[in-house]
């Protein structure tokens, strides 16, 4: 008998739930994830793996989910057997019988983590971790339309690889799914038809990167506003002083009014004929989020007042906002500048949120190790923080250790074509500091993830990479990549598990 027929025997002979998860506990080498145990009405679901590849098992036909889901069906001592793929189709199932697996609103819970997982591979390693962090709530399903592009996968696949995980995992205490820097109204809706539960807006078409020493423009955008918006702004804004709950005092001369105008009144108008178009009519089950944080010049705390002010006097629930913060959150590595100016300035926008009562939230955090104890002290676990790359580079860690002759070819075709991929990101990488991987041994390669410009290279060049194909057609690195980190599942978890728990320790979560 073989191991799974042996387990088979056990659902035939109606062993409960506990006795089963015992029984797969105590035998890993049969592959069962033990906390996928469930039961729906007489239907025994378990997911198990065998090598590279995984899958769902439904038990037992006497119940409506085994008739739902499609898979390829055998009969073991008279018990009927479907082995089901993990698809899009088959996890709409799942998450139409076992509610818990279905995203939702984040909105009661203070302190928020989004996840951006590229590869649909990491997000059971994150949450045997957020089962150790009970306040703090993850955002599994977290993706922008360019990370879709540069990745090959669409949200339904996305909302479907963390389906998976909280199915494996049986993590029942809630989790969202963010459409991340949305920017076109499309986008926004097919997010929303897949069903995430979070929109992040991104205004940064809609903002004009002008400094205050370029005042003929200035004018020339403020008298252009039509003369019952500048009137009205002018009685909201001109030469008040704002006291703010929180203690902070900001006043608007001049000066101060037209450059904001001029800056951010054409994102301010936008987000808010978003929130009225997409967000409000579903009643806060969505989370908004407003970000102005892809500007060329930080955000003054004024400026973040001047739109927060306007949008929840028209009426908008914002869950979190995103300003542009002092220094540089570049891609993958830690913070670059002056950790002083930043706690002055990031209390500030703490208090402005506060006030406001939502959360802030910090774009490009993987990382930022040297900012976590200031965004922790200061936020009082009141903010959301996301992380997208690390999980990535994490993978790379994997990939390092366990073939690392595929990471050798991935560097190799990272490096050149690193000029492609900077046209997405802004990140200040010498190709010039990075070792010549030629002289590496394979235990020394395993340095180049710890080191600032060889890390942002392999960062940025992940899409290349992902979608990268030979002369037929054929994926050059993509199916390797998969086989590789789904042998070692389990390194790879660890791996995530320490470098995304060094972030929730810093932060003080």
């Amino acid at each position: 008998m073989s191991d799974l027929t042996l387990f088979y025997q056990q659902i035939a002979e109606k062993k409960g739930a506990s006795d089963l998860k015992k029984t797969a506990t105590s035998n890993p080498e049969w592959g069962i994830y033990p906390d996928s145990l469930h039961d729906s009405e007489g239907t025994v679901l378990f997911m198990f793996r065998t090598g590279a590849e995984k899958k769902l098992v439904a038990a037992g036909n006497s119940g409506k989910i085994y008739n739902e889901l499609t898979g390829v069906e055998k009969t073991q001592n008279d018990l009927k057997i479907k082995e089901c793929e993990l698809t899009v189709e088959n996890s709409k199932v799942i998450r139409k019988y076992f509610e818990f697996t279905n995203p939702i609103s984040l909105a009661e819970y203070k302190t928020t983590f989004g996840l951006g997982d590229r590869l649909g591979l990491a997000s059971p390693g994150h949450l045997k971790l957020f089962k150790k962090y009970p306040s703090v709530r993850p955002v599994l399903a977290q993706q922008s339309i360019r990370e879709l592009n540069l990745t090959g996968r669409d949200y339904g696949q996305v909302l479907a690889d963390a389906v998976w995980a909280v199915f494996q995992e049986d993590y029942r205490e809630g989790y969202g799914a963010d459409g991340d820097h949305l920017k076109a109204l499309d986008d926004i809706q097919m997010a929303l038809d897949y069903g995430y539960t979070m929109i992040t807006l991104d205004c940064s078409e809609h903002i004009n990167n002008l400094s205050s020493e370029q005042t003929a423009e200035i004018e020339k955008i403020y008298q252009s506003l039509e003369g019952r918006e500048q009137e009205k702004l002018e009685k909201q804004f001109l030469d008040k002083t704002f006291k703010l709950k929180t203690g902070l005092t900001l006043t608007f001369t001049p000066e101060a009014l037209k450059f904001n105008v001029a800056i951010y009144q054409q994102a301010i108008n936008f987000a808010l004929k978003v929130y009225n178009q997409f967000i409000k009519p579903l009643q806060g089950k969505i989370d908004f989020e407003v970000s102005i944080d892809e500007t060329a010049t930080p955000t003054d705390p004024l400026s973040h007042f001047f739109v927060a002010e306007q949008l929840t006097t028209a009426g908008v629930k914002i869950n979190s906002m995103a300003p542009r913060f002092c220094g540089e959150f570049q891609k993958a590595i830690d913070y670059i500048g002056d950790l002083k100016q930043f706690e002055v300035e990031y209390k500030e926008h703490t208090k402005i949120a506060e006030h406001f009562g939502y959360k802030l939230s910090v774009h490009s955090g993987s990382d930022k190790f040297a900012a976590f104890p200031v965004i922790g002290r200061e936020s009082k676990g009141h903010v959301h923080v996301k992380t997208a790359g690390t999980n990535w580079l994490e993978a790379v860690k994997v990939i390092i250790a366990a073939e690392p002759s595929l990471y050798r070819e991935m560097h190799e075709f990272a490096f050149k074509h690193q000029e492609e991929a900077r046209k997405y990101y802004v990140v200040s990488a010498d190709p010039k500091r990075v070792p010549d991987i030629n002289k590496l041994s394979d235990k020394e390669l395993a340095r180049l993830m710890e080191e600032d410009d060889s890390r942002q290279i392999i960062h940025i060049t992940y899409g290349l990479i992902l979608l990268a194909k030979d002369q037929n057609g054929k994926y050059i690195f993509r199916d390797r990549i998969y086989e590789c980190l789904r042998r070692n599942e389990e390194l790879y978890n660890q791996f995530l598990e320490k470098h995304i728990g060094k972030h929730m320790e810093l932060l003080g979560f």
